[in-house]
């Protein structure tokens, strides 16, 4: 009986073992929450690749979710902000909106939005762009185990709202609050630095503020790793 009860216990703890996704472990990556409000994150494939998670979710404060991505993938992210959708998954973003729906399903984001692109292959790549503008403080940090960051991070920690200039600032319905900041690149693709992005660049060294913006630290590679991209970090990130 004894020996019975060991064997199912065991088979158990292989299965439970095999069965739940180490994040470190396997190709893809941790949505964070650390913002003291609810977001709706937005996930946007590349040309080609598949469609993760419907493309849309929610994360209620505090929370966090590991999403399996392929092996080969790549794409960006962003948080939408200030959404109300019913029951059908149909409603409106104040920042980040994707055809009004909960799940985005391939479409992108409105701007202004913070945005963290991933490419995973052999060899990744990963950085967070403030050239579409912005809307939260977001990092991208890899680990290849618990508490082992192989490669450093990169983005944001700072809410860049009180930063952003009157002529670029997006205001709440009720115009009391900054929710987002445009991009001074919105209309040309060719925008290079400017008073703009250096003051970005300045308070954050490790986002990607321009198309032109060639520090070494706004792009990063990496390999082996998974990934965990937060929302409104903390400093002790």
């Amino acid at each position: 009986m004894l020996r019975s009860i060991f064997t199912l216990f065991f088979t158990l703890f292989l299965f439970f073992e095999i069965s739940v996704p180490k994040p470190w472990a396997s190709a893809g990556l941790t949505l964070s929450n650390q913002c003291s409000y609810p977001v709706w994150p937005g996930i946007q494939s590349s040309p080609g690749k598949p469609v993760v998670s419907r493309g849309g979710l929610f994360l209620a404060p505090k929370q966090e979710l590991f999403i399996t991505l392929p092996q080969v993938w790549s794409g960006l992210f962003w948080a939408r902000t200030g959404c109300t959708f019913n029951a059908a998954g149909e409603g409106k973003c104040v920042t980040g909106d994707c055809g009004s729906k909960l799940y985005c399903n391939g479409l992108g984001g409105a701007m202004p939005a913070t945005i963290a692109r991933l490419a995973y292959d052999d060899h990744d790549l990963y950085n967070v762009s403030f050239v579409d503008g912005y809307n939260v403080p977001i990092t991208i940090t890899p680990y290849t185990g618990p508490d082992d960051y192989k490669c450093h991070y990169v983005g944001c920690k700072k809410d860049l709202s009180a930063l952003c200039p009157a002529g670029l600032q997006v205001h709440s319905p009720d115009n009391k609050t900054v929710v987002a900041c445009k991009s001074p690149c919105e209309n040309s693709k060719t925008c290079g630095p400017n008073e703009y992005s250096r003051i970005f660049k300045k308070a954050c060294p490790k986002a990607y503020t321009s198309p032109s913006d060639k520090e070494p630290s706004s792009i990063v590679p990496c390999a082996d790793a998974s990934y965990i991209v937060t929302f409104c970090p903390t400093s002790k990130k």
